[in-house]
């Protein structure tokens, strides 16, 4: 099994356009069997989408390529689309993974204040002892 960083250096690899004929034919069935890649070759996309806003459009192509190769997969048919069928591929997305970014308001607050207090209390019984 391929290891998450494995994913994201071929994902960037991909989304960049830096593979050869072969490994492109090979990510983009690995786009159609594997959500995992899917997903982190859609976040990787977006990520280098915010560079292309204030680029020319032209520069705007190759995310707009990849966006299209991955909204034609079967797989992606019922999720993106609006009432009125269109696909919708750009646009605010909730944050995905672990961590305190994914948590939200209040929630992320909470955690983070008693993590730093947990902290804080093993460092001072560390110190007593």
């Amino acid at each position: 099994m391929t290891g998450e960083s494995d994913r994201i250096a071929r994902a960037s690899d991909y989304v960049l356009g830096l593979m050869n004929e072969r490994d492109r034919e090979r990510a983009e069935r690995d786009l159609e069997i594997d959500p995992a890649f899917r997903n982190a070759v859609m976040q990787l996309a977006e990520r280098m989408h915010l560079f292309d806003r204030t680029a020319a459009e032209e520069a705007s192509r190759p995310w707009q390529e990849v966006a299209a190769r991955i909204a034609e997969l079967p797989q992606m048919s019922q999720i993106g689309q609006d009432k009125a069928g269109k696909r919708i591929i750009d646009g605010p997305h909730p944050p995905v993974g672990i961590g305190l970014h994914a948590l939200q308001g209040r929630l992320a607050v909470a955690v983070a204040a008693g993590l730093i207090i947990a902290f804080a209390f093993g460092y001072l019984a560390g110190r007593l002892s």
